[in-house]
């Protein structure tokens, strides 16, 4: 069981996946663990004490995204994280949505992110994970193959 008043060891995190995280995720993984967006749409993010099996779990995760742009025939257009502008996965719906950072500019914070409906719909939005989550949530974003989310069920911790 993990202290819920520990820290985050980012710099645990930050060097198994060589590379840094950006920082509204990070924030976001500090005050709202195990966050999830009503029955549909929740945060991979690591818990004190767990921050080395995390950064291995989504390391392992790269296979998985490899094997959606190799389904989809993106493997020619799209990179999976290490490769400069390769994808990472930050997040995922219970429908299989999957939910991706592109990671290339000069920074983590310059990172856009990457959709993989389960449909096959794929898409870029140009803002962060957590302002993309709000913006789906409040309808600002056309979802592009995904469902409206229920912003009035959210889950934090294992509570709703």
């Amino acid at each position: 069981m993990t202290d819920p008043h520990a820290a985050l060891l980012w710099v645990v995190v930050e060097t198994a996946l060589g590379t840094a995280l950006p920082p509204d995720f990070k924030l976001l993984a500090e005050q709202y663990p195990l966050l999830q967006f009503g029955d549909y749409m929740s945060f991979h993010t690591p818990q004190p004490g767990t921050e080395e099996a995390w950064a291995r779990a989504l390391a392992e995760e790269r296979e998985d995204v490899a094997d959606l742009l190799d389904v989809d025939e993106l493997s020619d257009l799209l990179a999976v994280h290490p490769e400069p502008g390769g994808l990472l996965i930050w997040g995922s719906s219970i429908d299989g949505d999957t939910f991706l950072w592109t990671t290339a500019g000069s920074g983590s914070e310059e990172w856009q992110v990457t959709v993989a409906s389960h449909n096959g719909d794929w898409w870029h939005y140009t803002a962060g994970a957590v302002q993309f989550t709000a913006d789906l949530i409040s309808g600002a974003v056309e979802p592009w193959g995904l469902p409206r989310v229920r912003p009035e069920v959210i889950t934090i911790g294992g509570e709703a």
